[in-house]
């Protein structure tokens, strides 16, 4: 597989190689490893928060109303 980089992304993947003494395609594949996991949990945090949804064990609020609820905590956080 080929990866294209910018050349400045390019550039900063050589000075890390460089730097850490690691060959730049193992700092893409270590970087690529640790992508996949973290979507992977996403999506299946995701599909949980669904799934509780979908079977009514939590109920969704309006994304205003938890703003407003974060914002308040916030505000009395602060005081």
């Amino acid at each position: 597989m080929v990866v294209k980089l910018k050349p400045e992304t390019e550039i900063r993947l050589q000075q890390l190689a460089e730097s850490t003494g690691r060959t730049p395609e193992d700092l893409v594949e270590d970087a690529m490893v640790g992508y996949l996991a973290e979507l992977n949990q996403l999506k299946s945090t995701l599909d949980s928060r669904y799934d509780e949804i979908k079977s009514g064990r939590v109920q969704p609020i309006d994304g205003e109303q938890a703003f407003a609820q974060l914002r308040k905590a916030n505000h009395d956080r602060r005081q």
